[in-house]
């Protein structure tokens, strides 16, 4: 079998996506994920100019060679535009040799360590009695798990809280500038949680997101603050880049904490892997590299009780969720796999197989990971330029948002 095409579809059904579409002389195609939400165009740009051209003519069940190939053979490795590149080209082989195999992509990796993946939702107010009650909203849908977001008092709405930045204002052609106040936070964020448990009780599990937005003290304090309510994770809680921040975390709260998301590759996370620094690790199919990488990571993880969190938002296509499914249900380590939902257009776009029910997930059984795109609709949604939004200290200092 030889690689005869590869296509790159860019579409903005709700949320822009990058797709790799992948051709072969025996007729099997195969897609996968590239998308870098606000750097879309610079994916595009890597893929198109510098990888697809190395492709042509290769034998695609030889995964591994060219994972290294792609990732070695460019000499500046690393980063999220490449490692995104080589995530969509890695993931849309593994959805071939699954074909070629004619079995479901987790049948490759050994087979299912589980019947189905437990997922969270998210739940958000603008104040704690909204908040409350979208919680309850969820727990009456059938979902055991559930971050909770809540806006802070002389702030306008901030992340996780204003409903239009979920779907319209990342959409937006300039960024949308936020306001933050660290102190205000700290003091707000424990009285959501306690009206929580006293409102739903102990048998839901809570989440919450700080979104890289504290010193190491600053989350050692607020994980001690919120463990009287047994958060099931505290996320994100400082720049990703400091690692060893958070050894200094770890010394002063037991809440369990959750990162990476914004990782690229093992090396972002081996410090707190290896030193057991975190208790789940967040890194998405996308964003480190495809299968390949992240398997090696969820391995690596689990030598050290770490478990997955796959980061699901809805500003990756279908074909990364339902390869992070179909990792989860092979992992022996899998804790719990994020659930965004998507719009009615993107599912148009890209027909797919999982299955909710009662707040669990599963990929389903179709071979490949289960997800295909439909390219004269995605037509229909040409690419929107957009950004996230930025963040700043409500002196003016930009911040980390």
């Amino acid at each position: 079998m030889k690689i005869t095409d590869v296509k790159i579809i860019v579409c903005s059904p709700g949320r822009n996506f990058v797709t790799v579409k992948i051709f072969t002389d025996e007729g099997l195609t195969g897609i996968g994920d590239a998308t870098l939400n606000g750097r879309e165009k610079a994916v595009v740009a890597y893929l198109e100019d510098h990888l697809v051209p190395l492709l042509i003519g290769k034998d695609p069940s030889r995964i591994e060679d060219i994972w290294q190939y792609l990732y070695k053979g460019a000499y500046w490795r690393r980063g999220p535009v490449t490692m995104a590149a080589i995530a969509g080209i890695d993931t849309a082989l593994w959805d071939i040799k699954a074909k070629a195999a004619n079995m479901p992509l987790y049948q490759l990796f050994g087979g299912a360590s589980r019947d189905k993946l437990l997922c969270y939702v998210h739940a958000q107010g603008s104040e704690i009695s909204e908040a409350v009650e979208a919680v309850g909203k969820r727990m009456d849908e059938g979902y055991k798990a559930i971050r909770a977001q809540v806006g802070i008092p002389g702030l306008p709405a901030v992340y996780g809280t204003d409903k239009s930045s979920t779907n319209t204002a990342a959409l937006n052609a300039l960024p949308n500038e936020e306001v933050w106040s660290t102190s205000k936070y700290l003091r707000h964020v424990p009285n959501l949680f306690s009206a929580l448990r006293e409102t739903h009780g102990w048998d839901v599990e809570l989440l919450h997101d700080t979104h890289h937005r504290l010193t190491p003290i600053e989350a050692a304090r607020l994980g001690k603050d919120l463990e009287p309510y047994r958060l099931f994770w505290l996320e994100d809680t400082v720049a990703a880049e400091h690692q060893e921040g958070f050894r200094l975390i770890r010394k002063h709260t037991v809440t369990p904490l959750a990162v990476g998301e914004v990782f690229n590759t093992v090396w972002d996370a081996r410090l707190l892997i290896e030193e057991q620094l975190i208790d789940y690790i967040r890194m998405t199919t996308v964003h480190a590299g495809g299968v390949t990488s992240l398997r090696r990571i969820m391995d690596l993880a689990g030598i050290y009780n770490v478990r997955t969190g796959c980061h699901g938002a809805m500003d990756m296509s279908p074909a990364c969720f339902a390869t992070n499914m179909q990792l989860g249900l092979w992992a022996p380590n899998f804790g719990i796999q994020e659930y965004t939902e998507y719009t009615p257009e993107t599912l148009e776009v890209f027909s797919h197989n999982w299955s909710i029910s009662d707040g669990y997930l599963h990929p389903g059984e179709a071979i490949g990971h289960g997800v295909d795109i439909d390219e004269e609709l995605a037509k229909k949604y040409p690419y929107e330029p957009a950004y996230l939004p930025v963040n700043r200290l409500e002196d003016g200092t930009l911040w980390h948002w």
